[in-house]
């Protein structure tokens, strides 16, 4: 039989192995738990981590979707008709337009348009047709009496018939396509100056149509630029009309092929990437 000695001694044995395990699966547990806690660590670095990276991808896209050529800013695309701009104070029924003749031999052989009273009322129906699709116009007599006559004088005469436009803007605060040179190179002319119709509040928006000059009062001629897009210019370039939806289609594809840039840094933008002929111009009964 065991001594009460050698009992004591089984029992304490016993004890230190119970205290033992024990020991050992609270090691375990938090072993565990650290393991967890770092599991976790990771996967919520992981998280963010792919955020981070996703949201730099999406920032390269949209930064680097357009060419590396200046920002451009797509044309705004409606099928809403165009307002025009409405001059604060209306002009009389008929004005005085005289047409000077320069020293600069015409672009092509044209008479300059009847001079002396010119009506102020009304619009006229001009259908433009180009080898990039048709651009209707409105022609506006009560903005520019004298720019009118003077384009239906030169639609009438084919002054622009088969001629290129020349230019293509589309730099950030600039849509604009420049025609009306039959030379192609933006130095051609009628041979005349039409005087300037412009008023302090005059604006420029997307469908609007105003002639071009050389910078100088009065120095206006044949050329003019149509208006895509958002356009910022101060009020020294006359409008005389306004383009169709349809033609604003037209004209946002021309502009969507883009400009190859050689007209940079002045005046600005380039030859159409997509060439564009004016092939008639056609002016509805008046």
């Amino acid at each position: 039989m065991p001594t009460n000695e050698q009992r004591r001694e089984a029992a304490k044995r016993k004890l230190d192995r119970q205290l033992a395990r024990r020991a050992q699966r609270a090691k375990a547990r938090r072993r565990y738990a650290v393991a967890g806690g770092a599991a976790a660590v990771v996967l919520v670095v992981g998280i963010v981590a792919l955020i981070v990276t996703l949201s730099d991808r999406d920032q390269r896209t949209s930064t680097t979707a357009t060419p590396s050529t200046p920002a451009r800013t797509m044309p705004h695309r409606s099928d809403k008709l165009i307002t025009p701009p409405v001059r604060p104070t209306p002009l009389p029924a008929s004005v005085d337009c005289q047409y000077p003749a320069t020293h600069q031999t015409p672009a092509r052989p044209v008479r300059p348009p009847l001079a002396g009273s010119t009506s102020a009322r009304g619009t006229v129906q001009v259908s433009m047709q180009t080898s990039a699709g048709a651009v209707g116009l409105t022609l506006d007599r009560a903005l520019a009496p004298c720019t009118v006559n003077s384009f239906i004088s030169l639609a009438k005469q084919g002054f622009y018939t088969n001629t290129p436009c020349h230019r293509l803007v589309t730099n950030p605060g600039l849509h604009v396509l420049q025609c009306g040179d039959p030379t192609g190179s933006g130095a051609g002319g009628p041979g005349y100056t039409i005087p300037d119709e412009v008023f302090p509040e005059l604006t420029y928006g997307r469908g609007y149509v105003a002639m071009a000059n050389t910078g100088q009062p009065d120095s206006g001629g044949s050329q003019f630029f149509l208006i895509y897009g958002q356009t910022q210019l101060p009020p020294q370039y006359t409008v005389f009309a306004t383009i169709s939806p349809t033609g604003l289609k037209v004209l946002a594809q021309i502009a969507k092929a883009g400009d190859d840039g050689s007209l940079e840094p002045s005046p600005g933008g380039g030859k159409p990437k997509q060439p564009v002929t004016i092939t008639s111009v056609q002016v509805a009964a008046t």
